[in-house]
């Protein structure tokens, strides 16, 4: 067996990262502290493979990414649960082809929604031939933009706003950070998103109910994209 490929795992929330924890502690496995979260070091057929758990938000999410960059993760990918804007249904699963930071906001003194000022880009693209692979793997994904912010979306009005503003289909409070990170890193990156509710006023009863279901179905699926992925990438 050659050099495994090193892939990197981010995931926020400790509800959304339990199921990954239990699957890799069924296998062999090393243990890391990470800002006083888990890491985790397990290796596939394919690939050698770090879990993490970073926190919600933006900076926390960020951190995450160039901490596995550092560690020499040549791929990194993101699940989680997302808010579903526009015609998203809940339940659906979503692959991330472009994201943006929707709470970023200089439009006071002339720049675009999420513009950021001597950026080269503020709206960041999913690695195509890593999209192009989950494509394989998951036949019939739904693709679309994410937009990322530091606030749970429960607001049909501002649910309604991003929808149109940024032509997205889901929101988070991670994907553009990382997706930052990895794009002016030069590492491929994508993102997996399982949406959980509509980002209205029901949102944090629907977004609970399907925290906590303890289904893994989702994490096992980023582990096959992680195996393919490096075999094939």
């Amino acid at each position: 067996m050659g050099k495994l490929k090193k892939i990197g795992i981010i995931t926020a929330d400790t509800d959304e990262f339990a199921p990954l924890a239990e699957i890799i502690e069924k296998g062999e496995y090393t243990e890391e502290s990470f800002l006083k979260r888990r890491a985790l070091h397990f290796k596939t057929e394919n690939a050698d493979i770090t879990a993490l758990h970073c926190g919600v938000g933006k900076v926390n999410a960020a951190a995450a990414a160039m901490h596995l960059i550092d560690m020499g993760c040549e791929i990194i990918l993101n699940y989680g649960l997302s808010g579903g804007l526009g015609e998203a249904v809940r339940g659906g699963l979503y692959l991330c082809d472009k994201f943006s930071e929707h709470d970023f906001d200089l439009t006071m003194i002339g720049y675009k929604p999420c513009e950021k000022p001597d950026q080269e880009t503020y709206i960041y693209n999913a690695d195509e031939r890593l999209n192009a692979l989950i494509k394989e793997i998951v036949k019939g994904i739904n693709v679309g933009a994410a937009v990322t912010g530091d606030s749970f979306i429960c607001d049909s009005k501002k649910s309604e706003y991003l929808s149109k503003t940024f032509g997205a289909v889901s929101c988070d409070m991670e994907t553009a950070a990382i997706a930052y990170v990895c794009e002016y890193s030069g590492v491929p990156f994508a993102a997996v998103r399982q949406i959980s509710d509509g980002a209205d006023e029901q949102a944090a009863e629907n977004y609970r109910e399907e925290n906590t279901s303890g289904k893994e179905d989702l994490q096992r699926l980023i582990l096959k994209i992680a195996d393919i992925a490096a075999k094939r990438l």
